[in-house]
């Protein structure tokens, strides 16, 4: 009887149902209008492959106010002023993914790694080229439409 209670306290998500996961993206330009990837570190799901920098949204938290603590935690940065650019989901088999890419138009400070991830300012018309995650694949193609925020 006791097993039978805890199973019931865990989250029903935990028992075949996949868990959605909401992601927030940037876009972030350096002044000769490359963006900026962030390689997955080590221990993470997909270790190693690149994406945009960015992170979870909590619980009760607006895209906006996790892309502002996600850039001040991951990159020391404070995005100064942004805006949403695009949205969509991926399916990953064990966890399906909700990403919102942002632009951020202008941000305060130097961008460095504070995650122990590797970063790298890659031409809009190189990304392709790169090992980024599936889910953020389709910005690539949205990104190399758009021109880059002045400076």
């Amino acid at each position: 009887m006791r097993l039978r209670q805890e199973v019931q306290a865990l989250p029903r998500r935990a028992f075949g149902r996949r868990v959605t996961i909401r992601v927030v993206a940037a876009a972030l330009y350096d002044p000769e209008g490359r963006v900026l990837i962030a390689e997955r570190p080590a221990g993470k799901h997909m270790a190693g492959r690149w994406e945009f920098p960015g992170g979870k949204i909590g619980e009760g938290e607006s895209e906006r106010a996790a892309l502002d603590r996600e850039l001040a935690e991951e990159l020391g940065v404070r995005v100064l002023a942004a805006r949403p650019f695009m949205r969509l989901a991926h399916d990953y088999g064990d966890r399906r993914v909700e990403l919102a890419m942002w632009i951020v138009e202008r941000h305060d400070g130097t961008v460095r790694s504070l995650d122990g991830q590797r970063l790298r300012w890659v031409a809009p018309s190189a990304l392709a080229s790169e090992d980024i995650l599936e889910a953020d694949r389709p910005f690539i193609a949205a990104l190399q439409d758009l021109p880059a925020p002045s400076r």
